[in-house]
């Protein structure tokens, strides 16, 4: 049983909560923009319980907190969750261990006694590819918050940790963890009808100005992903490689040739779309030739463009880890195998290729297409949060039950990108997955031409760009 003083305590902390309902209703929308179908979450000092007894879309949702009164108010007050009273410092139950998608800290962090131990404890309780959501508010705002606090305004100023975002890095580093990516909210703390709209959903994310929000946001997860840190066999996993083909008679068999063997088995999976050519016939033929050597699937695609037959690849794949690879050559095959070992040992989530590092071939990639390839890796590095040089280049590596997650919460409709590559950027930075360019030599074609034309899909992919923008970077 609590006491009356402990049930006071938890009633004056829901009274400055609904004083400041709008700065929690954005700190719950926020963090609901990073739960998935299914997800199970843990929030670390839940208090009353306002932030996860209220997320949905969670099939388990677990709140723990030092304080028992907070925690009976939160039974009390949300019967769809579970909570604990507890000390993150030490809190221990193997019922929790390895179970959690996502766990939560809200404005914690500056009230733990030793941060360090905290993080090391709940990392416990993170699932293989878990990731922790750390929210905190900016030391520019201390002189509002004392106004608040002396007008009755907010709860009253308690001594506080004071982490500098080089504080926190560091404090991720030595206890395993590594940063995904951090976003600025909320420019303005209170409601005022479209005002506020205005200031929080776009004028807080423009650069410079977003330095002034009251709150940041960091996506973390554990270095070594899956692994925990720990160095996988070079034969533990399986891949298997989509090769979307259309037009591309003349590459097949060196495709197949120079594709490397990767990890337990290797399936190259070859989708034919619609071509004017033979590619089909070449195919096939191939496909009987080294059906005894190499692990081959073949299909032609019931739709039209590369996003149509990638889909329709990765519904066949039978690989733990996914690539995909463009029949044009213009990536030479054998730089495939640079993917495997940094996603297998967990150094990335999600791994493309960056043709833009190494000199290329004359006529490989025609000036304005560089161009807009720059162009378009600023807009879509400033919408999802991660460096992304290179955002059309077609070699790309993933793992199956990621995929499975980012088609669950997919950004742009269906059939809105026609190559795939936005579609499947925009879905990994909705998954906060790790995100990992690594340079490979481009090359000119030497059979075929290209299949995009620069204008029209151009303007395409700043209509997804934008599309993307209002549901990464400026939701709300």
């Amino acid at each position: 049983m609590t006491s009356a003083t402990e049930n006071s305590t938890a009633n004056i902390r829901n009274f400055y909560i609904k004083k400041n309902q709008y700065y929690h209703d954005k700190i719950l929308q926020i963090c609901q923009h990073h739960v998935f179908n299914g997800a199970k979450v843990l929030e670390v000092g839940c208090g009353t319980g306002n932030l996860i007894g209220r997320l949905e879309r969670c099939s388990l949702k677990t709140g723990i907190d030092v304080n028992p009164s907070f925690i009976e108010a939160a039974r009390r007050d949300y019967l769809g969750a579970e909570f604990a009273a507890g000390d993150a410092h030490h809190f221990s139950t193997e019922r929790y261990l390895s179970a959690f998608d996502l766990i939560i800290l809200s404005d914690t962090l500056a009230y733990l006694a030793d941060v360090e131990e905290v993080l090391r404890n709940i990392r416990r309780f993170l699932a293989p590819h878990g990731k922790l959501f750390l929210t905190q508010t900016s030391s520019l705002w201390e002189p509002v918050y004392h106004l608040g606090s002396r007008f009755n305004l907010r709860s009253p100023i308690q001594p506080s940790n004071w982490l500098s975002p080089s504080d926190i890095d560091n404090l991720l580093r030595i206890t395993g963890y590594e940063l995904v990516k951090s976003e600025f909210e909320l420019l303005l703390p209170v409601k005022i009808p479209f005002v506020s709209y205005l200031l929080n959903r776009f004028v807080a994310k423009l650069w410079l100005v977003r330095h002034l929000c009251i709150l940041r946001y960091h996506i973390v997860r554990p270095c070594g992903g899956a692994k925990k840190l720990s160095s996988p066999s070079a034969n533990e996993y399986t891949v298997s490689i989509i090769v979307p083909a259309r037009n591309e008679a003349g590459n097949i068999k060196k495709i197949i040739a120079e594709l490397p063997e990767m990890g337990r088995k290797t399936e190259i999976i070859f989708v034919e779309g619609n071509s004017s050519d033979n590619t089909w016939e070449v195919i096939k033929d191939s496909y009987e030739q080294h059906r005894q050597t190499r692990t081959i699937q073949i299909a032609q695609q019931e739709g039209k463009g590369k996003a149509d037959a990638i889909r329709k690849g990765f519904s066949l794949a039978q690989g733990e880890i996914l690539m995909i690879f463009d029949a044009d050559l213009t990536v030479p095959p054998s730089e495939l195998s640079k993917f495997y070992n940094p996603i297998a040992s967990g150094m990335a989530d999600f791994i493309i290729g960056n043709r833009l590092v190494y000199p290329m071939e004359k006529q490989a990639m025609r000036f304005l297409n560089k161009a807009g390839n720059k162009l378009f890796g600023f807009l879509l590095s400033f919408i999802i949060g991660q460096p992304c040089r290179d955002t059309l280049c077609g070699a790309k590596a993933l793992w199956k039950k990621d995929y499975e997650k980012m088609t669950a919460h997919r950004v742009l409709p269906v059939d809105f990108d026609p190559f795939g590559d936005f579609d499947l950027l925009f879905g990994a930075a909705k998954s906060n997955l790790k995100i990992l360019e690594i340079p490979v030599h481009y090359k000119a074609r030497t059979y075929g031409r290209t299949n995009i034309s620069r204008f029209r899909d151009g303007w395409r992919l700043f209509k997804m760009c934008w599309i993307a923008a209002l549901k990464i970077k400026f939701h709300g």
